[in-house]
């Protein structure tokens, strides 16, 4: 194996493209260039958290022929950090230049009609559910499916475009306020957590699986992750094998995250599949051997896998807008100083110019010798900062 990718392992110095912008991107930069690599940015917005640490930036949109031409002249490869970018783009630069993940396997996971379709292809369960079109979907037929959630079939994240339902007359109702666009009506299942797994796939077909992780949300935001999940051993041997079937039937190629339900007499049902880096494996950063960004690159760079080990547990904790206004409305830094006067604090701020409710604007990473004292370290960290306990 070592060979076939030391013929065709990108060489330090060389660049390396990214679409997008943000936080995940930012990370990646940063990994990416602890390999020797440099980072080519293309997003239309300045100052974003990856342009500021990229060594270069094309300030152009995602569809712009002239910014996609300059990628493809100066990268050596080019991957995605958010999965809303246009597939479009994705299939324009393969056409010169290697492109992961595929066009092909982010179109799929920017429709959750596909992509709950693709899932149950592989033999993986999914919550029960039917498509939406239009109006005309809405009949007696779906009474099963009640109590549920009406999802858009496109452009949801972080509980965006979802509405809790009970009756058809409900769903009627959400359908008309989600604009009558292509929608998932989905059953709501008796949940007992949430779990995800960061999966690493290369060109060759290789895989690696990190840990798995346990998930808790507020407000229908990532909040907290626990990792390794506290959940049993067969449990999680199964979450890893379900991930990288999924992965193999999209022959994708990069870094993909799959969040499962773990439902009470069901056991593990995928809810969806990200076609990137994500919220959930930040905490492989500072605990494993390899993070998922450094995944990321090397899969990029045609670099064999690096160990998916983790030597700490650890307690994400994400840091949203809210942190930066007091009850009153009124702007404040947190107390930074005090988190990280705590010895197991690991801080990660996004270098995101204006802080709003609700946006995501850096982690931190508790990582202790025994799972029990970074979950107290990170209840700390949460008294200190004034972050309200988790909804699930």
């Amino acid at each position: 194996m070592s060979n076939s990718h030391n013929a065709q392992a990108a060489k330090p110095n060389q660049w390396l493209g990214l679409l997008g912008g943000g936080q995940l991107g930012r990370m990646f930069c940063m990994a990416a260039q602890s390999l020797g690599f440099r980072v080519l940015v293309l997003d239309p917005a300045a100052n974003g958290p990856a342009g500021s640490v990229a060594d270069d930036q094309v300030l152009a949109d995602y569809m712009d022929d002239e910014g996609l031409a300059q990628l493809a002249a100066r990268c050596v490869g080019v991957t995605t950090e958010f999965e809303n970018v246009p597939a479009l783009a994705l299939d324009t630069l393969s056409k010169s230049i290697p492109v992961s993940p595929s066009a092909f396997s982010v179109g799929i996971a920017q429709n959750r009609i596909d992509e709950k379709a693709y899932i149950q292809k592989c033999g993986v369960p999914v919550a029960p559910h039917a498509a939406i079109r239009q109006t005309a979907d809405i009949s007696i037929a779906l009474e099963p499916l009640l109590p549920g959630i009406l999802k858009t079939a496109r452009l949801g994240y972080d509980g965006k475009g979802q509405v809790r339902v009970k009756s058809l007359d409900e769903v009627q109702k959400a359908f008309v306020e989600l604009g009558q666009v292509e929608c998932v009506l989905e059953q709501r299942l008796p949940l007992l957590k949430e779990v995800s797994v960061i999966v690493a796939r290369d060109s060759m077909g290789e895989c690696a699986t990190f840990p798995v992780a346990e998930n808790h949300h507020r407000k229908g935001i990532l909040a907290t992750t626990v990792v390794p999940a506290r959940i049993d051993e067969s449990m999680g041997a199964q979450a890893r094998a379900n991930a990288i079937a999924i992965a193999g039937a999209l022959d994708y190629v990069g870094v993909l995250c799959v969040e499962f339900f773990v439902v009470d007499g069901m056991g593990l049902v995928v809810n969806e599949i990200a076609p990137r880096p994500h919220n959930s494996g930040h905490y492989s950063i500072d605990a494993c051997v390899t993070s998922q960004f450094e995944q990321q690159a090397r899969i990029l760079a045609k670099l064999p896998l690096g160990s998916t080990r983790q030597h700490s547990p650890a307690v994400m904790v994400n840091l949203l807008g809210d942190l930066w206004f007091t009850p009153a409305g009124e702007e404040r830094e947190p107390n930074w100083p005090a988190v990280l006067a705590l010895p197991e604090v690991k801080l990660h701020l996004y270098g995101k110019e204006q802080a709003r409710v609700g946006r995501k604007m850096g982690h931190i990473t508790i990582v202790a010798a025994e799972l029990e004292r970074a979950l107290e370290v990170a209840q700390m960290v949460r008294d200190i900062l004034g972050i309200g306990q988790d909804d699930d």
